[in-house]
């Protein structure tokens, strides 16, 4: 089966194509970063214009990368919820028209549900993740269920038991900021520009982890987060008198993050009796979260996953992975859908 996917959901224009859940056929995304930079954060309006500007070209640079025409496409997959009102319609009214004209089943997808379905795909030619690849040392283990996940980005740190296809357990999610919303905030405060997670990174890369040590909310007894305290104790450390070099303070905060999602993660695996620790979401794409969740996995035993650093960030090929898999087990597909710009992913069904 060959699944068209739709992205839309905030500020990036994607299509791609996927054979039978796995394969990735073509991914085109076109971002656009430069434009919200310029205003330290994405700006709604002008997203949905931009949506409907590129749609098309996208559309088409999908099926001629993936060798398909329209009749070779099975069905249509598309973002219907959570993200931004209009970028979000903009993307579903597109797939239903899809739709209508080419008599093809049209698949409502929920973001964050995509974003764990990233784990499933290869490319044809994959780029250094073969699918199965484990836990260090040589472990063979597949992705699939039961799984405790972590979704990890600009608006959501949630972490989740994948007990099956659309069976999941919200087991904690952030009380305030998430994580790379964190990432975002305190990259402004140190004059890093935006998006905030690659440059904190970057500037993490010269920097000492131990330089400052930043407050972990680990909020013992839960599955929860919370970052609003670790935000403002950067704020304070660079208001202090011999300020530490911007480096210093970059990681320092990023190793404070990646402690708490690591360490609550591998603890909720463990509690849970589970063998396999997935990451998504755009702030997986971060290495030294990647190098410190496979140390502890290591250690613990457990085999962990994590997309290629393309299908990390928003993508259509995860859209179309999470459609297919709706449809393999019996989700009917029609164009009697809402467009939602907010809904917890443990209520779907």
């Amino acid at each position: 089966m060959i699944v068209f996917g739709i992205e839309t959901s905030c500020d990036e224009t994607s299509a791609a194509v996927v054979k039978d859940g796995r394969v990735l056929l073509s991914n085109i995304v076109a971002s656009q970063m430069e434009e919200h930079a310029l205003y330290g954060g994405v700006v709604p309006e002008l997203a949905s214009r931009r949506h409907v500007e590129v749609l098309i070209p996208v559309f088409r640079q999908a099926l001629t990368e993936a060798g398909c025409t329209w009749a070779d496409i099975d069905a249509i997959a598309v973002t219907n919820r959570p993200g931004l009102l209009g970028a979000l319609l903009v993307g579903t009214s597109a797939a239903k028209a899809l739709g209508m004209a080419l008599k093809k089943p049209v698949v409502p997808v929920h973001h964050i549900e995509a974003h764990l379905y990233a784990n499933w795909l290869h490319t044809l030619a994959p780029p250094g993740y073969p699918l199965g690849a484990g836990a260090g040392g040589g472990a063979s283990v597949q992705v699939d269920y039961p799984a405790v996940a972590l979704v990890v980005s600009g608006g959501h740190t949630d972490l989740f038991h994948l007990r099956g296809h659309s069976d999941y357990v919200l087991l904690g999610r952030t009380r305030d900021d998430a994580a790379g919303e964190a990432f975002d905030k305190c990259a402004r405060l140190m004059g890093l520009g935006y998006p905030g997670g690659p440059a904190v990174q970057k500037a993490a890369e010269g920097g000492n982890p131990k330089a400052i040590t930043f407050p972990r909310a680990l909020l013992q007894g839960t599955h929860e987060f919370s970052f609003s305290g670790l935000k403002t104790s950067v704020r304070y450390a660079l208001q202090g008198e011999n300020l530490p070099s911007i480096s210093d303070i970059a990681a320092s905060f990023q190793e404070a993050v990646v402690d708490v999602l690591s360490k609550k993660t591998i603890l909720a695996a463990k509690e849970l009796g589970v063998e396999r620790v997935l990451l998504a979401g755009g702030v997986s794409a971060n290495t030294r979260l990647r190098d410190v969740m496979q140390e502890r996995c290591d250690k613990a035993g457990l085999a962990l996953f994590y997309p290629p650093v393309a299908l990390c960030t928003d993508n259509a090929a995860m859209i179309a992975c999470a459609g297919y898999w709706h449809l393999q087990n019996g989700r009917t597909a029609n164009l009697d859908f809402e467009t939602r710009a907010s809904e917890p992913l443990a209520g779907v069904q």
